[in-house]
């Protein structure tokens, strides 16, 4: 049986992984850097599976850090309502929920 909580980190490493263009969000600090690098930091945040009780004690892989050329970047998923206005009625629910997956400078947050 699925626990809520299991069902959510399932859809945010399904998130993290795809990364879907819409529900991509660069700061400042990130989407000032060259396209490649831009890219670099994608993949890394694709491949990122290091959970710990620090970075994600409910559980829900929503939240990571990554070091990129000496920086520190978090990455972050939150769950929206389908007009991303409010927060999601049901963030194990798809049809009810959009991910957005916000990448900043650690000094950004």
């Amino acid at each position: 049986m699925t626990t809520t909580i299991t069902k959510i980190a399932e859809l945010n490493d399904q998130c993290r992984k795809s990364i879907p263009n819409e529900s991509l969000r660069l700061t400042i600090g990130i989407y000032s850097k060259e396209t490649e690098e831009i890219t670099e930091i994608i993949e890394l945040i694709k491949k990122f599976d290091v959970f710990t009780e620090d970075n994600d004690p409910y559980k829900e892989h929503d939240f990571g850090i990554i070091e990129y050329k000496s920086q520190r970047i978090f990455w972050k998923i939150d769950y929206f309502d389908l007009n991303l206005e409010y927060g999601s009625p049901d963030a194990t629910d798809p049809a009810k929920t959009k991910r957005v997956l916000t990448i900043m400078l650690a000094q950004e947050y």
